[in-house]
């Protein structure tokens, strides 16, 4: 809007219509990255960062083998990442994450550990699974400890909300599985009801709590052990892919 007050009125109004923007669950910001995070991204960026492309991402193309392909919703630094992917040699992994410190310290880890089942998409995770995620193309999504929005006027902010649920559920082979872990009950709450009503999507936990216990597969986080001595609650919840004969 201009600062300019007319100096006379006019008759003629004009309407613009302004794309509404998307809400999205992050804020970009500038984080402090090492040297080591700078090194690794010119050093193994090229390889290992996949660019954003409008169309389906042949995966066996990426990773030189067909293999279960599991997809990552903001990683952070990486930790729990690299450990999973070091731990199944056998499955890629795709970790979609924003912040270019958390994809300089993973790529840190993927150079340390020498892991080729492990690639980097730096794009808005809605965007990917929109454009370079092909329907039933996934063996599971991995969401862990996403921003829990505290305030009730940022929770249209939480991933975790019925359209992103429902599209990550189609990019899901059946029988794959959303695998999603808060340690902030409110949002685990949430994330439980939002969950148990997409009707493509079962609960695999036992129905009196409706939460999971920790899979094996998922390490724990020195921060979650830190919180666990405190008292502090962590919930997972794991809801598997139904059928197409059976939504």
């Amino acid at each position: 809007m201009s600062d300019e007050t007319p100096s006379t009125p006019t008759t003629t109004t004009t309407t613009t219509t302004t794309p509404r923007r998307p809400v999205r669950s992050y804020v970009l910001r500038g984080g402090r990255m090492g040297s080591g995070q700078h090194r690794a991204l010119a050093e193994l960026g090229p390889r290992f960062v996949l660019p954003f492309q409008a169309q389906p991402l042949d995966a066996a193309a990426v990773f030189g083998r067909r293999a279960p392909c599991v997809l990552e919703i903001g990683f952070g630094m990486g930790d729990a990442t690299a450990q999973i992917a070091a731990a199944q040699p056998a499955v890629d992994f795709i970790g979609v994450e924003v912040h270019e410190a958390g994809v300089g310290a993973l790529l840190r880890r993927i150079g340390e550990q020498d892991l080729h089942n492990l690639r980097i998409v730096r794009h808005d995770a809605v965007e990917v699974l929109q454009r370079m995620i092909a329907p039933g193309s996934l063996a599971a999504v991995h969401v862990f400890f996403p921003d829990p929005w505290h305030k009730k006027r940022h929770h249209k902010r939480r991933l975790i909300q019925p359209a992103l649920v429902a599209l990550v559920a189609s990019r899901l082979q059946p029988g794959a599985y959303l695998h999603c872990a808060t340690d902030w009950q409110p949002y685990a709450e949430q994330m439980l009801q939002v969950l148990a009503a997409e009707p493509l999507l079962a609960n695999t936990a036992p129905a009196a709590s409706g939460y999971a216990p920790r899979p094996a597969y998922r390490p724990l986080t020195k921060f979650e052990a830190r919180g666990l001595q405190l008292g502090h609650g962590v919930w997972d919840l794991v809801f598997s892919r139904t059928s197409e004969s059976n939504p």
